[in-house]
């Protein structure tokens, strides 16, 4: 029979809380149901209008609408090589109530997370990865790679 003594029984009280609250506070799991694994079919990429000086991430208004793609407010592409991210970081700007999807290309393997949503993309070394949401919270959210620790960009919902 095992018997502890009250003082015993705090202690283990608190060293489950500590532990519950690290995983808890940990933001990049790899069984995380969250993190979706990309299509294999590649979504549209934003028109190249952007300017080589742009500074913010390529963002897209209104797209249109094909047979093999939804229909989204804004698609934000993001392109990484050799840790170096393209366009460079910076903020981009949606709507309440807006259909974002971002999509990430990577030349390694990696993960993308987008904070505040806790969404999550695999990224395949070369494969395009992609989440889509319903920017229904108001703020500024980070948009990283969990394995490169890269800000992507700052994504701002207003």
């Amino acid at each position: 029979m095992f018997v502890r003594t009250p003082a015993a029984r705090t202690v283990a009280a608190l060293a489950a809380a500590a532990l519950a609250a690290l995983l808890l506070a940990g933001c990049g799991q790899d069984d995380d149901p969250s993190v979706a694994t990309p299509s294999t079919a590649p979504t549209s990429a934003a028109p190249s209008s952007a300017t080589p000086t742009a500074p913010t991430p390529t963002a897209t208004s209104t797209p249109s609408a094909s047979a093999s793609t939804t229909a989204v407010d804004q698609q934000i592409t993001v392109t990484i090589v050799k840790k170096r991210v393209d366009p460079p970081t910076g903020r981009v700007t949606v709507s309440k109530g807006q259909l974002v999807r971002i999509t990430v290309t990577s030349d390694v393997a990696d993960e993308l997370h987008v904070h505040g949503y806790d969404l999550g993309a695999r990224l395949p070394a070369g494969t395009p990865g992609s989440v889509e949401f319903r920017a229904d919270k108001t703020g500024l959210f980070e948009v990283e790679t969990h394995e490169s620790e890269l800000v992507l960009f700052q994504l701002v919902v207003r």
